[in-house]
């Protein structure tokens, strides 16, 4: 693997973390009452199984390379809704450059390089 695949990879999972953090403030912050717990604990689950099943290095149910991309930034474009719904707007930006040119760099270093071995 080489030193950008390595740091390419690096990023991707703190946007992932990210997602799953952000995911959870819009659901605690914008909503009230046990809604708010609903949105705050069913939204990143959800990002999770989703992620889990056609996204991850070791997915249930491995996709192509275009439709993982597509499901994988498509996920950073809700959490991006979300953050701008949550009146992050700034956050929203610094999280979808960095979640989408990532996302990009992944899918051209897997073909480049074939997929990460683990």
């Amino acid at each position: 693997m080489s030193g950008l695949r390595g740091v390419v990879l690096t990023v991707r999972f703190l946007c992932e973390i990210a997602m799953l953090v952000a995911l959870a403030y819009w659901g605690f912050h914008v909503f009230e009452g046990s809604m708010a717990y609903v949105a705050g604990i069913g939204a990143p689950l959800v990002a999770i199984v989703v992620w889990a099943e056609f996204v991850a290095p070791k997915a249930r149910h491995p996709v192509s390379i275009p439709a993982r991309l597509a499901i994988e930034d498509s996920l950073f474009l809700l959490t991006t809704i979300a953050l701008v719904a949550a009146d992050r707007a700034g956050l929203a930006i610094v999280f979808a450059v960095a979640a989408f040119v990532t996302s990009s760099l992944n899918a051209w270093t897997e073909v480049r390089e074939g997929p990460a071995s683990s």
